[in-house]
């Protein structure tokens, strides 16, 4: 397997929106390909078919597109081992779980799920829990306990049925895996997991290690809550005589809630106010509506570092790459064991150095778009002058709005605690002579402006603060917003005087 082309792939299953911890596996498969010069392939998982949520592939591909990630192999793309999606390939896991069971390793199950419900129940009123093994497997309804023209004959019948696996009563399954080295697991503690339904569906553990298999899969990078069931799969490809062509297994670290203890959910991005899916989604049932990162303001490259460096390191202090950086310097030996605990501040602290990273022009078309859903219009120049000035304030997308709103709407309203502090008696007055100074200057440029009001506070042995905070708060309508005077430069002599009049009428 060393000297194939290495090939990945990420599998998630339409069940519901792309969990940012599922990007985090993909976007780790991608950069693997990448740097090695190999395949990733998108498949999707859709043997449950009970769970199947409409418009979730979608939502996948948008997902993947937007963080720019895309595969070059699977759904959406094509490729020499289509169809994509296992609900397209039944007939082939088919032939494969009949194999097992000729074979011996695997056999038919008759027990109903309400005998299974009654019989689990009785395990927890004597405090143990229920494993369908070796020991249980020898009492109950299966191929194993009837003679082959009992099971026959319920076979034909079309008496509902599933196919589990035949664990091993007594062996040491070994498991190598990149991150977490050599796992061994007892045959004991595992259990005779179904592979095949009665409806012609295969579970995942049958359909992704033939799929694995047949689209010559080299390396299986995912979760670390696939790793229990590792044990399993490999014991199904030495079953099916795949063993010498297994892949590689490396699960991956867990996404962790910011505070407390236990995996990132959506329930704690709602409590803290986070978004934890790239897009946003709509529940198709209740109609009820979770952010997305993209929607939040983020820029996806942004979000593409943010997500890289939860569970893995370069080894340096840098924490900024750009995709082709981190291709070239990612590895699985330094995606660590242990958890990372998911922190929103360092999310919005990753966006904003990406927003001080593009060109103005480049936020132009950002900013554009957030304003014509305010109803507002400004030409290029005018929103590039704004953009200079607001953009070391701004750390999601909606706050290039928040930063320059003053610039398009003049201030009516005042904040109250800031004219409670900053608006002295003699503000009006000395606004009066803040007036005449601007419309008597020969230019408003911001240093010569800044200059000629310098000089002025200094001449009339005034307070700076004073005076800054009552002329900040005519223009903007609160003590805080960028430059000041860049602030008027871009505004204009004529609405400076007008917008200090207004205020001088209102706070007097």
């Amino acid at each position: 397997m060393t000297n194939q082309r290495v090939r990945v792939r990420f599998a998630p299953s339409p069940t519901g929106p792309l969990h940012v911890g599922g990007v985090r596996t993909a976007l780790y498969n991608y950069l693997f390909a990448k740097k090695n010069g190999g395949d990733f392939l998108l498949r999707i998982e859709d043997t449950d078919q009970t769970r199947f949520v409409p418009g979730a592939e979608e939502y996948i591909l948008q997902s993947l597109q937007w963080a720019g990630i895309m595969p070059t192999e699977g759904v959406g793309v094509g490729g020499p081992h289509a169809p994509y999606r296992q609900s397209e390939r039944k007939a082939i896991y088919k032939e494969y779980v009949d194999a097992l069971v000729s074979k011996g390793f695997a056999y038919y199950a008759f027990d109903t799920a309400d005998e299974l419900t009654v019989l689990r129940k009785s395990f927890e009123a004597k405090k143990e829990t229920f494993f369908y093994n070796f020991q249980i497997r020898k009492t109950l309804k299966n191929s194993l306990t009837l003679s082959d023209s009992e099971t026959k004959e319920l076979l034909d019948s079309g008496s509902p049925y599933v196919i589990r696996i035949l664990i091993p009563e007594n062996e040491e399954v070994i498991v190598t895996d990149l991150i977490r080295g050599t796992v061994k697991v007892q045959s004991s503690q595992l259990d005779d997991k179904v592979l095949f339904k009665s409806d012609g569906m295969p579970t995942y553990h049958l359909a992704n290690v033939v799929d694995d298999h047949l689209m010559e899969i080299t390396h299986v990078i995912r979760g670390e809550e696939w790793l229990p069931s590792a044990p399993l799969h490999v014991l199904l490809y030495r079953y099916l005589g795949w063993e010498n062509e297994m892949p590689q297994f490396a699960h991956l670290p867990l996404l962790l809630k910011p505070d407390g203890n236990g995996k990132l959910s959506k329930r704690d991005g709602d409590r803290l106010g986070f978004p934890v899916f790239p897009l946003q989604w709509t529940d198709p049932d209740k109609g009820e509506i979770s952010s997305g990162y993209r929607e939040s303001g983020y820029l996806p490259d942004a979000f593409i570092n943010m997500l890289a460096l939860l569970g893995w390191n370069s080894g340096t202090n840098q924490e900024l790459f750009s995709l082709d950086e981190l291709i070239h310097e990612f590895s699985l030996e330094r995606v660590g064991k242990s958890g990372s605990k998911f922190d929103p501040e360092k999310s919005k602290w990753f966006n904003h150095q990406y927003i001080q990273l593009k060109s103005n022009e480049e936020l132009l078309n950002h900013f554009v778009k957030i304003l014509e859903t305010k109803g507002v219009f400004g030409n290029n120049e005018f929103l590039l002058k704004i953009i200079n000035l607001i953009k070391n304030r701004v750390h999601l997308l909606p706050d290039l709005w928040e930063q320059s709103s003053f610039f398009f709407n003049a201030p009516t309203n005042f904040d109250e605690k800031d004219v409670k502090d900053k608006w002295k008696t003699d503000s009006n007055a000395t606004m009066d002579e803040i007036k005449n100074l601007i419309s008597f200057s020969h230019s408003i440029g911001a240093i010569e402006l800044k200059q000629n009001v310098f000089d002025y506070i200094e001449k009339q042995q005034l307070k700076m603060s004073q005076v800054m905070n009552a002329l900040r708060i005519c223009i903007v309508g609160s003590s805080t917003g960028p430059d000041l005077f860049e602030s008027i430069e871009v505004l204009g002599k004529e609405e400076t005087i007008k917008r200090i009049s207004f205020a001088q009428s209102i706070l007097k």
